[in-house]
């Protein structure tokens, strides 16, 4: 039976410096993995981008997978904030407002780094990272029921557990295939459409 791969880091960075190190290893690791992918990545390649020794690489990361595991972490962390600061703004807006700036912020957080998110949403069966993938999802579905649940007399469906669900998963799968055509995410056409369709599916 093969080791089972450690993908969680071997220390925190505690000192500023230290910090600065970490986050060059994983601006690092992002750009080899989307120059090599994820075969073509090691970690000599990535502590050389990172202009760090492979030993300084391993006083915090015992292994590519753990490389690979903290930066899909970080990069689902800057997604959630986009999210969260956009669901903030229309907390007392009306449906129509309050959908479309969700719709549009979770398409800006699909959009941080699309050809990083294509790379990582490959590997993360491989690096058994897939919780966090499915975690951020499980987020925005809670927030988006907790918007439906104070706008309840505007919306049709009466679950409102499952409306959130749905909504998020539209959204979600209209992103990730207009990234696989290569369409731009900001395209006010793109999220008239996704806006007008979740409306028609929350209104009946």
């Amino acid at each position: 039976m093969a080791p089972k791969l450690r993908t969680t880091p071997r220390k925190q960075p505690r000192q500023k410096r230290s910090q600065e190190t970490v986050d060059a290893i994983l601006t690092a690791t992002a750009q080899v993995l989307v120059r090599h992918g994820y075969e073509g990545a090691n970690t000599n390649r990535i502590a050389l981008a990172a202009g760090v020794s492979v030993g300084s690489l391993y006083q915090y990361f015992p292994s590519k997978e753990a490389l690979v595991t903290a930066l899909i972490e970080r990069h689902m962390e800057a997604m959630w904030r986009i999210i969260v600061e956009a669901a903030a703004k229309v907390a007392t807006a009306s449906l129509e407002d309050a959908v479309r700036e969700v719709i549009g912020a979770i398409f800006e957080a699909n959009a941080v780094q699309p050809k990083l998110s294509r790379v990582l949403r490959e590997q993360v069966p491989r690096v058994g990272a897939l919780r966090q993938m499915n975690e951020i999802n499980q987020r925005c579905i809670e927030l988006v029921l907790g918007n439906l649940e104070a706008r309840r007399a505007q919306i049709l469906p009466k679950d409102e557990a499952m409306a959130a669900f749905v909504v998020v998963h539209i959204v979600d799968t209209l992103a990730h295939l207009a990234l696989e055509r290569h369409e731009e995410l900001s395209s006010s056409a793109l999220l008239d459409e996704t806006t007008a369709v979740v409306l028609r599916y929350l209104r009946g």
